[in-house]
């Protein structure tokens, strides 16, 4: 019996490794999107794009791995039901028990890695992939403005452009747009240059005239200058701890900010889902005779996408004081164990059923 659990497990393995490999090529295609996007709206330098795609792919890989064994065990129980494999080793007396020591071979080791993750590596790669990105913004305003090319300063609330630029920081014939609300600044100036200070960035604008107004209004004024100082202020390279997802567990365990314990829930359903679809997944990858081995396929995307819907709905409620904390995201799992443990006890109560009408 040895003999054939290595077989299962080694069957299970390869689904699962197969379909995370595959989900995570869609999630890195999906990731250097979103990073090239917001890399060209933020004028991020190259240098960083890379090491963005890599930290942003590898804060979401936990999330992958339930969705992956699930998928992976669906899959294995399909071809070896569709191939008659299972229906001899049940011939032979492998019963359920037998066959879940060979599921939750897989299931624990992953449930410890989804653990690691979503604890340890999750925080961290949240707070790295942030100060990179403070760090690259940083960069793109610290860089010489180059001449004919619009620059967007205060997350594009300030746009410079300038049609000469000098390596000292001189510019000419400088346009500068800013906007705050419905308000509407613009100037225009002969001359202006281009500095840093340990006090921020300044733009300083000679003989210039500034219109500023509110479009489709006439409430707007006419101002001529000699001098102007446009200040504005890059982000800090490393900044304050602020976000739930980039605090250690230790900080979230005891917290009474709802944020922090919809954070702590997330993180421990995740885990929690890998051990519920190890449970759920028998029943899902059981097939009928002359079923086809991705029959249940489908219903193992849609149980994984209700289950994710509903605790991301949950985690938002939570933030929102709209259910307790207390309560948290154990209604969900409870929820779709209830729904495995009732799909294993079928057979069970089907052969009971049976006999008792047959008395």
């Amino acid at each position: 019996m040895r003999i054939l659990q290595r077989y299962m497990v080694r069957e299970m393995t390869l689904n699962f490794v197969g379909v995370t490999l595959v989900a995570s090529a869609v999630m890195l295609v999906n990731t250097v999107g979103q990073v090239l996007a917001r890399a060209a709206e933020l004028q991020y330098q190259r240098r960083f794009v890379l090491e963005l795609i890599g930290l942003s792919a590898a804060g979401n890989f936990a999330m992958l791995l339930p969705v992956g064994l699930l998928l992976g065990l669906v899959l294995a129980f399909g071809r070896l039901y569709h191939d008659s494999e299972m229906a001899a080793a049940q011939a032979a007396g492998v019963g359920l028990g037998r066959i879940s020591v060979a599921i939750w071979l897989l299931v624990l080791p992953v449930t410890v890695l989804v653990s690691w993750l979503n604890f340890y590596v999750g925080p961290r790669t949240s707070i790295a992939e942030e100060n990179l990105r403070n760090e690259a913004l940083r960069a793109g305003i610290l860089a010489p403005i180059e001449p004919g090319r619009f620059r967007s300063f205060s997350d594009g609330r300030i746009v410079v452009y300038a049609r000469a630029a000098a390596p000292n920081g001189d510019l000419t014939d400088v346009f500068v747009d800013r906007s705050e609300g419905a308000t509407i600044d613009t100037t225009v100036a002969r001359r202006a240059h281009y500095s840093t200070s340990y006090q921020g960035e300044i733009i300083t604008l000679y003989d210039g005239e500034r219109v500023e107004g509110v479009p489709g209004t006439a409430r707007y004024r006419i101002m001529r200058f000699v001098q102007q100082l446009i200040p504005f202020r890059a982000p800090a390279a490393n900044g304050a701890i602020t976000r739930p997802d980039e605090m250690d567990t230790a900080q979230l365990l005891g917290s009474r900010d709802p944020r922090r314990q919809a954070e702590l829930q997330w993180r421990l359903g995740l885990p929690i889902m890998v051990l519920v679809f190890g449970v759920l997944a028998v029943p899902l990858g059981r097939l009928r005779p002359r079923q086809g081995r991705y029959a249940h396929v489908w219903l193992a995307v849609i149980a994984f996408a209700f289950y994710a819907v509903l605790a991301q709905a949950g985690r938002s409620w939570i933030e929102r004081r709209q259910v307790p904390a207390s309560l948290g995201l154990w209604w969900v799992h409870a929820l779709f164990l209830a729904i495995a443990m009732g799909g294993l006890l079928q057979p069970l109560l089907v052969r009971r059923w049976h006999a008792r009408r047959r008395q």
